[in-house]
């Protein structure tokens, strides 16, 4: 038992296990990771207010925005181009890490010198230096899993994760202790990503260490011609994404500010699970490729079957059960944000499949197609915000934030079609289904004064065992691994 138990979750031994361990590994590390980190929001959420938590909030978008700018997309394509030749492996990894150095020193001058003519909100502003170093600290350290996910060795990032939010949540809850200020939870964080990169540096010492060794100055070019489409498309989609809480800091208060984080940070969570999902079967992906597009169609309907799988009850559950999530983790002070959770949740019947699809064609090296897509998503949720925000306030943000994922998603699906046609609804009808009943159920619950985690066991439950007596393929199969 322990030997097979070891071999499953260290070793790489078949397509199969190699991607349920990386799933495994990557799920155990974000979302143990993340849960701990949840823990240090809801505390500095309550502790701060609306204001101080919408301030801090809108400076991490800031920080979200230079991270997507300091990566380009070529993390992915190290990844790529690794799993296709280990042989290069270190020269790719040497090269784009002085790539990655001078585009976060880019991104720092960036957030100190220019984001400040961003926001209208004075706390906000003081917190721009420190997040600057939050972006130098998090960027090299989220830099060093580009080898572990080449090698398929999820674990090493699963473990420095865990570390990571572990220090910045024990940090963070005792300096908003000692002095409750946004600049205390800052703080903590800062120390939190700099001792993560530091494990980092030591797990990968041979590849940081010969980064001058091995950079190549030839692969400068090819890299970025092939970062390129996919960097614009991912910074287009951090628009399409952030843009809301950037609008609202423009258009309306800091509180509502806070209130829109506070809508957000639960369903970010979930696209977190969704986005590690497409990471581990990516490095599979690519590989099933060299032998033709059969493999590859199997895999993406697989997995896009097994998004929403668990994207199903997700989104239903946490529409009928807003209010009660919202209150029950903020506190009946953010019940304005009951409304834009709602209508964000529905995002992630869109998002689970799509992340999957998207790597699919970055996969198949058409990422130039994102470009366009993500253009239609960015220029769509600005024009909708200005529309929609001064009048339905954040409850617009979020409806424009569907609207527009949508749209754009609809595309990415089409172009996927064209270029290794797949089939899903096949594979759902009896999800659907099941779905729809506990939909029911969890009202019925709701309805009769049922507690709140009761009713999500309960009707957790409820789906999973109507997966069961339909005798649902991709449940079956789950269950067996």
């Amino acid at each position: 038992m322990y030997k097979n138990l070891k071999l499953f979750l260290f070793e790489n031994q078949t397509l199969k296990q190699t991607i349920a361990k990386n799933t495994f590994w990557l799920f155990f590390g974000q979302i143990f990771g993340r849960l701990l980190r949840a823990g240090l929001i809801i505390y500095a959420a309550r502790v701060l207010g609306p204001s101080s938590w919408g301030a801090f909030s809108y400076v991490m978008t800031l920080v979200a925005f230079m991270t997507i700018f300091s990566d380009m997309g070529m993390g992915a394509i190290v990844t790529r181009e690794s799993a296709k030749n280990p042989e290069f492996s270190k020269k790719y990894f040497s090269t784009v890490f002085c790539i990655k150095l001078v585009l976060l020193t880019v991104g720092m001058l960036l957030l100190i010198f220019g984001a400040p003519y961003l926001t209208n909100i004075p706390e906000a502003q003081t917190l721009l230096p420190l997040a600057a170093l939050i972006l130098f600290f998090d960027g090299l350290r989220n830099f060093g899993f580009v080898i572990s996910r080449a090698k398929e060795k999820m674990q090493l990032e699963a473990l420095n994760e865990i570390t990571t939010n572990f220090l910045i949540t024990v940090l963070g809850l005792l300096f908003l202790y000692l002095i409750p200020t946004s600049q205390s939870l800052a703080i903590a964080y800062i120390n939190g990503v700099a001792i993560g990169f530091l494990a980092v540096l030591l797990a990968l010492k041979e590849h940081f260490y010969s980064s001058l060794a091995n950079f190549d100055k030839t692969l400068i070019k090819p890299i970025i011609n092939a970062s390129l489409p996919f960097a614009l498309a991912s910074f287009l989609g951090a628009i399409m994404i952030n843009t809301d809480l950037i609008m609202i800091g423009w258009m309306r208060s800091a509180d509502e500010v806070g209130f829109y984080s506070a809508a957000q940070k639960p369903v970010q969570i979930f696209y977190t699970i969704a986005s590690l999902f497409a990471v581990s079967i990516f490095p599979a992906l690519t590989k099933t490729l060299k032998d033709g597009l059969g493999g590859g169609k199997r895999i993406l309907e697989k997995a896009v079957s097994m998004s929403l799988l668990a994207a199903i009850p997700l989104s239903l559950g946490g529409i009928i059960l807003g209010d009660q999530i919202i209150n029950l983790v903020f506190g009946s002070q953010y019940s304005a944000a009951t409304a834009s959770f709602q209508i964000l949740m529905i995002t992630i019947l869109i998002i689970f499949p799509s992340v999957i699809v998207s790597n699919s064609i970055l996969a198949h090296e058409k990422q130039k197609s994102f470009i366009a897509f993500s253009m239609i998503g960015a220029i769509g949720n600005i024009i909708f915000n200005f529309l929609l925000i001064p009048a339905f306030g954040i409850a617009g943000a979020s409806a424009s934030t569907v609207i527009t994922q949508i749209l754009a998603n609809y595309f990415i699906w089409k172009k996927m079609q064209s270029v290794n046609p797949f089939s899903v609804l096949p594979n759902i009808k009896k999800m659907i289904f099941a779905g729809i009943i506990m939909a029911i159920f969890t009202l019925i619950l709701k309805f009769i004064g049922t507690p709140l985690l009761i009713n999500i066991f309960v009707s957790a439950g409820i789906y999973f065992l109507l997966l069961k007596f339909q005798k649902e393929k991709l449940f079956l199969s789950l269950r067996g691994l």
